[in-house]
């Protein structure tokens, strides 16, 4: 069984004081749960303080962006030089990064090499808008994000990714796909793609997140999909009630 990952994204949200306390509060109360990874993705100016926080746990620490280039005069950047041994994941091509920052999957693709060469964990973030849900064109546009975000990279460096499907319309709207729905979206436009560049085995190898509205209600429903390994969360990160149970969810993996 994939080892099921939820991971907060905490976006421009929480002072570096706010980061602090929710990050000991998510560490207490998810001490005793060995079978979900955790990982808690704060905004930049935070990332050293809650490494801190949560030092001797078994929480994890991942960035919201990088750029691809080592240093440079690239204002307001930040290299994954800077971000090596500071955490372990990044997410990258977030739906927000490709909407308000022009994010490509060309530029996906360079970030996640230059993550991979600095020994950082990408989290690859794909997923189509409402237009393209209604038309039918999901399978078809999610497929070519992965094989856009992958180019060139081998099947050692893929296994090493994890994939959050988001559909773009569910994220912060309050809606999100049937969990039967998007576990379906995952197998045809994602393990397919994977096993096409690859082949079944890695694309069985791959843990594949679902992102959007994500909430102690319908986390259990995600959960209990075979292609779900885990949830890529947004504002239910933000508090650390609802986060927890977030991860309790995940458990229901184990059950039966």
């Amino acid at each position: 069984m994939r080892t099921p990952i939820i991971a907060g994204n905490w976006k421009m949200f929480k002072t570096v004081a706010e980061a602090k306390a929710l990050a000991g509060e998510v560490c207490q109360a998810v001490a005793a749960i060995n079978q979900v990874e955790v990982v808690l993705c704060p905004p930049f100016t935070a990332l050293t303080t809650v490494k801190e926080a949560i030092a001797g746990s078994k929480v994890g620490l991942g960035a919201q962006n990088l750029y691809w280039e080592k240093q440079g005069a690239f204002t307001g950047e930040v290299s994954p030089q800077m971000l090596e041994g500071l955490c372990d994941y990044v997410i990258i091509g977030h739906s927000e990064r490709r909407q308000y920052f022009g994010e490509t999957d060309e530029t996906v693709n360079k970030k996640i090499k230059a993550a991979l060469a600095h020994k950082l964990l990408p989290i690859l973030c794909v997923g189509e808008n409402l237009a393209q849900y209604e038309a039918g064109e999901t399978v078809a546009f999610v497929g070519s994000q992965v094989r856009g975000a992958l180019a060139g990279l081998s099947a050692e460096e893929v296994a090493k990714i994890v994939v959050a499907y988001e559909p773009i319309w569910a994220i912060g709207t309050g809606k999100n796909a049937e969990a039967a729905g998007a576990n379906q979206i995952i197998v045809a436009s994602i393990r397919q793609t994977l096993t096409a560049l690859y082949d079944e085995s890695l694309a069985q190898k791959v843990r594949v997140q679902y992102g959007g509205s994500v909430k102690p209600d319908n986390i259990e429903g995600f959960m209990a999909q075979p292609d779900i390994d885990g949830a890529l969360v947004g504002g239910a990160s933000l508090k650390a009630d609802s986060f927890t149970v977030l991860i309790k969810g995940a458990l229901v993996k184990f059950k039966g």
